[in-house]
């Protein structure tokens, strides 16, 4: 199926759909057929941007026979009404993260596409990258032995001093957690399995903000959700984890990742990309070692990879990598960290999901099959 592709509709043309849209032009398994947004301005630029034949409403692309994957790029807030619009017109769909705000949502979104027979995916797809592609497979072949312990950190002071509309960072359905953590713990999961119990410790440390970027420079931001969430984790294997999320410090000098085995510790490139650097100390030795990517697809211009590779899974008949069953184990996780915080003890997720399979190695830059 070499000359094969499939059609896409962007849902969507904020920001990061130029991210997504570059991605269409360098896999060869990607054609963008449409373009849509609620604001037509937005839809006919990044069309025009792109050299996308169409710019639509979100029902005329919902009814175009061509599209086969929507990629769904609107809020949280809006991902279940547009992910289950496209559901219902036979579509799959591929969303940005998190795959719903809340578990009923995701459940529901699940539940219809079983319903559908489609698929549903779900970004990050950062995991599918050369950089951790090389730790998984550091990790299939022993290199750090059995995996016992894992820490994640991500910290740093918020948004408010650099984006152009900061507010949204502080409501619920987003925070460092749900805005951030979805990187984190997807490359966990897809490293190291389900997780199996949790406990947090989360709150509102910061409560008001002050917008310091223009164009809203001065405003007040009334912070909703916790900007600061520490969770505790058992995986189903029995390995142990911490993770951390904060919008609310000036700095800090933890690792992205690590992941600790009986025989070394494994150092994991930023989950929020693609590539490396990846680091392994061993035993008795005194010196991290740096280890040479396995896998291609290293580079930022392939932010849709999880896009790309629904695409193939669907030419080939294969199972598909960043699956709707993964997000959903991980926005359960996630809410889990602050139900734990909120009630005082353990939480046991109602989720599960199964390793997505490896990347095979010696791949070409614009595929992500054999």
């Amino acid at each position: 199926m070499p000359n094969e592709k499939v059609k896409i509709g962007i849902v969507g043309c904020g920001n990061i759909s130029g991210s997504y849209l570059k991605t269409a032009q360098v896999m060869k398994a990607l054609e963008t057929a449409a373009c849509a947004d609620i604001m037509m301005d937005r839809a006919q630029a990044k069309a025009e941007e792109f050299g996308v034949r169409k710019a639509c409403t979100v029902d005329e692309l919902m009814a175009d026979s061509e599209i086969q994957i929507v990629v769904n790029l609107t809020t949280p807030q809006a991902h279940a009404e547009i992910t289950q619009k496209a559901i219902a017109a036979g579509k799959h769909v591929y969303n940005e993260k998190p795959l719903a705000v809340t578990r009923e949502d995701g459940r529901g979104i699940l539940e219809a596409a079983k319903a559908k027979g489609v698929r549903v995916g779900c970004a990050p797809g950062t995991f599918i990258g050369g950089g951790l592609q090389t730790c998984r497979k550091l990790i299939d072949d022993g290199a750090i032995g059995e995996p016992i312990a894992c820490s994640a950190f991500m910290m740093c002071h918020g948004h408010e001093s650099w984006h152009p509309d900061p507010d949204y960072y502080y409501k619920v359905g987003a925070g460092p957690m749900f805005d951030m953590g979805p990187y984190y713990l997807t490359a966990l999961v897809t490293l190291l399995g389900p997780i199996s119990r949790v406990t947090g410790c989360s709150g509102i440390l910061i409560p008001e903000r002050t917008i310091t970027s223009q164009p809203k420079n001065g405003e007040k931001i009334t912070v909703e959700t916790p900007d600061h969430v520490t969770g505790c984790f058992d995986f189903a294997s029995g390995a142990k984890g911490v993770i951390i999320t904060s919008f609310a410090v000036w700095g800090s000098e933890l690792p992205r990742i690590e992941i600790y085995g009986t025989e070394g510790t494994l150092q994991v490139p930023d989950p929020n990309s693609l590539g490396g650097p990846v680091r392994l100390r061993k035993p008795g030795s005194a010196d991290w070692q740096d280890v040479q990517l396995t896998h291609p697809h290293s580079d930022r211009g392939k932010w849709g990879i999880g896009v790309a590779d629904m695409a193939h899974a669907i030419l080939s008949g294969r199972p598909h990598r960043a699956t709707g069953e993964q997000a959903f184990h991980v926005l359960d996780v996630m809410h889990g960290f602050l139900d734990a915080s909120r009630d005082g003890k353990h939480y046991a997720p109602v989720s599960n999901m199964t390793r997505p399979s490896p990347v095979p190695t010696g791949l070409a830059e614009d595929s992500l099959d054999d």
